[in-house]
């Protein structure tokens, strides 16, 4: 009898024992859900100043839009800023890029900081922006656009090669390396040149509050430093992103304290983005010729 009540007192014991752990563990689960969405929903919460980074080449890219599309939706980025070190790129890129830029600045102030280099199609993606800061030194302006080919015929004629082309018109196909550059086709490519042109100066005109007649004294192709294209109203200030805060903090409220979150673009395909980048450097003539299009480029380094 006395060996059952002591049975009895052990598994009582027992399973209160048990009873603690399991309820012990419980706690600790649920303590530690509510800890990462707590952290979670704070930094997803959490006002803050959005700021993208665009540098290299421009070219036509879905996945920052979207990006860019996502700061425009998220009611916690109170501000975008727009850090730019770029030579341009090609026209498409610039003009997809300024786009998506304008409806973010629909929603919210766009401040672009220029850094080293801002020019043709970088210049591009500053208009974009409700305000523009570069450094004095930035290089900026660049304002036109460049379509690029090469005449081989003469080499061909030389090592006996003779192209063989046949094509459905005689501007099909033109420029092309292996045809020389007909009089016929310079003027229907000068015309898409000039078209082009049109759209960037009406453009520079239109952000910049600068009539076409001002645009056109400056769109010969030339330069600017931070300090000269200030001068010519290009952009609005001299700085970087101090400069930028305290002109999102005076014109919009926005405090200074808020935090910066970088905006993250997801390309699927960018380990092998970053290994082919590091491996070949884009030297090859035929990875430059995948630059489709007019190009808004300040000295292409294409050899």
């Amino acid at each position: 009898m006395s060996l059952d009540a002591d049975y009895v007192v052990e598994r009582r014991r027992l399973k209160r024992r048990l009873t603690f752990w399991r309820v012990l563990g419980v706690v600790a689960v649920v303590a530690a859900v509510v800890a990462v969405a707590g952290r979670f929903d704070i930094r997803r919460q959490q006002d803050h100043v959005a700021k993208i980074v665009i540098g290299g080449l421009i070219l036509d890219d879905p996945a920052r839009d979207e990006a860019l599309k996502e700061v425009a939706d998220d009611d916690n980025a109170k501000a975008l800023l727009v850090k730019i070190d770029s030579p341009g790129g090609t026209y498409v890129g610039g003009e997809a890029l300024y786009e998506s830029l304008r409806r973010v600045g629909e929603k919210k102030p766009v401040v672009a900081i220029m850094g080293t280099t801002a020019t043709s199609a970088g210049y591009m993606t500053a208009l974009g922006s409700d305000h523009i800061v570069a450094r004095s030194s930035t290089l900026t302006g660049s304002i036109g656009v460049i379509l690029q080919t090469a005449d081989l015929t003469g080499l061909l004629d030389k090592i006996g090669i003779k192209p063989v082309v046949v094509k459905s018109g005689l501007l099909k196909a033109q420029p092309n390396p292996l045809e020389k550059f007909s009089p016929a086709a310079r003027k229907a490519t000068e015309a898409i040149i000039a078209d082009y042109f049109d759209m960037f100066v009406t453009l520079v005109a239109e952000r910049r509050s600068l009539s076409k007649e001002q645009v056109l004294k400056l769109a010969d192709g030339r330069v600017f430093s931070g300090r000269q294209a200030k001068k010519v109203g290009l952009i609005d200030a001299l700085g970087a992103e101090p400069e930028a805060r305290k002109w999102l903090s005076d014109t919009h409220k926005i405090a200074d304290s808020l935090p910066v979150k970088e905006v993250k673009i997801k390309h699927e395909d960018q380990p092998w983005r970053d290994f082919f980048d590091s491996m070949i450097g884009k030297v090859m003539f035929s990875e430059r010729l995948s630059l489709d299009g007019m190009i808004a480029l300040w000295h292409p380094d294409l050899w």
